[in-house]
């Protein structure tokens, strides 16, 4: 895609990503977010740790077409980034999610993180797709997860070494 730019996400984003965020909710089996995000809720995620980043990719007319982010895993330790990543719906496999993660892991590095976790829905195959073609080895998985909307899946733990 040659019209393709990744930048740092900004407060002044938070309207786009949460469109494109509630899109993936909506149609549903690759995120284990069941409700809808408010700008706001994107807002409090972006300010709730400094080290946090944040990437979107845009096309030539700066429509957000994916974004990613990383922040200190809650129970992993400061040294381990919790990966998110999310694409438009109908926009994947076009090099987006390469193109973001090439930014993220290279600032979660400045950022002295050591590692780089993704927990990944079992039955969400383009994503764990995605994240073992980034180089993330599975590690672990956590069975029996209950969602917002009742529903139990599985999540496959993968992690990625950056030194």
């Amino acid at each position: 895609m040659s019209d393709l730019h990744i930048r740092r996400a900004g407060r002044l984003d938070c309207g786009p990503l949460a469109a494109l965020l509630n899109e993936v909710i909506a149609r549903g089996g690759t995120t284990a977010m069941t409700e809808p995000v408010s700008r706001d809720d994107i807002g409090d995620w972006m300010a709730g740790d400094a080290r946090a980043i944040w990437h979107l990719a845009e096309d030539g007319q700066g429509a957000v077409l994916g974004f990613q982010f990383a922040s200190p895993h809650p129970d992993l330790g400061p040294q381990v980034a919790n990966i998110a990543t999310f694409a438009r719906v109908g926009r994947t496999g076009l090099g987006i999610g390469s193109a973001l993660f090439r930014a993220t892991a290279e600032a979660a590095r400045a950022e002295g993180y050591a590692w780089i976790n993704a927990e990944i829905r079992a039955d969400n195959t383009s994503g764990l797709t995605y994240y073992r073609s980034r180089g993330f080895e599975d590690y672990g998985r956590i069975e029996g997860v209950r969602l917002g909307d009742g529903q139990v899946v599985d999540k496959v733990l993968t992690r990625y070494d950056l030194d």
